[in-house]
């Protein structure tokens, strides 16, 4: 018989603002923490919780803590969590419980987990409520990269997967301006109408959205640039993107994560 598959396995959230995101969003699914002795009075709080909840911690050498994390770039603290998955749809129809917000990002076979995790931290900055990703094989999930590089970003949004997000976005027209962001050819961000929420598909690198998800667009935006490169990465795009189709950032800072 062949060998059992191997279960997943769980995620690595480093860095300061990712471990105490984690800790405040989802402090159920922490199953251990380690950190090395220059982060023992902000990992002082987090160890309480974890003492009060009858679950491990250490304190490591920064080498053990490089094993861990199975990264250099650990940032002295990495928690050990369950496994999160974005949420996949059963069908072609968003959530009657999306939390609503002016602006929801759309990622279309952005295949690189850093660019993901850039567009994420960008997107809880400017008050987005969820992400929604295609079912392309190029997407990037969620992963340890992603969660590193958004800085907590992720715990603050809802993470969707669309099994046909053409059909997806064409069930959206008129609840939200379904656009496209693409490289030349769109209208400038501010000639948008703003009646209504805007679902911002931001596509591959290389080539852009697929041609079933354009087609499913109402209307593509294009940023103007000074003519040297023909356009900025997308993470970099989709920054300016957010800022100038009105999405604000939150007036609240986040609570603090579990104390003694």
């Amino acid at each position: 018989m062949p060998p059992a598959p191997r279960p997943p396995e769980p995620n690595r959230i480093c860095g300061t603002a990712p471990v105490r995101a984690l800790f405040l969003r989802r402090p159920e699914e922490v199953i251990r923490l380690f950190y090395t002795e220059p982060m023992r009075r902000m990992a002082g709080p987090l160890c309480a919780h974890l003492a009060r909840t009858r679950r491990p911690y250490r304190e490591v050498a920064p080498a053990e803590l490089a094993r861990i994390a199975g990264t250099p770039h650990h940032g002295g603290i990495c928690a050990i969590a369950q496994i999160r998955y974005a949420e996949r749809l059963a069908g072609p129809i968003l959530p009657p419980d999306l939390p609503m917000a002016p602006l929801l990002p759309v990622l279309d076979g952005i295949g690189n987990p850093h660019n993901l995790g850039a567009i994420a931290r960008s997107a809880a900055f400017f008050g987005c409520r969820a992400l929604l990703l295609s079912e392309d094989e190029r997407q990037a999930d969620l992963s340890d990269a992603a969660f590193r590089t958004a800085e907590g970003g992720l715990e603050f949004l809802r993470v969707l997967r669309a099994r046909d997000l053409p059909a997806l976005l064409r069930g959206m027209r008129g609840r939200f301006l379904v656009t496209a962001a693409v490289a030349a050819g769109g209208m400038p961000p501010e000639a948008l109408p703003r009646d209504r929420p805007v679902a911002l598909v931001l596509g591959n690198e290389e080539q852009g959205p697929s041609a079933p998800v354009l087609e499913a667009c109402e209307a593509r935006v294009t940023l103007a640039g000074g003519g040297m490169v023909e356009s900025l990465n997308v993470s970099a795009a989709a920054a300016v993107l957010f800022h100038a189709l009105g999405a604000a950032p939150p007036r609240q800072p986040p609570s603090r994560p579990p104390r003694r």
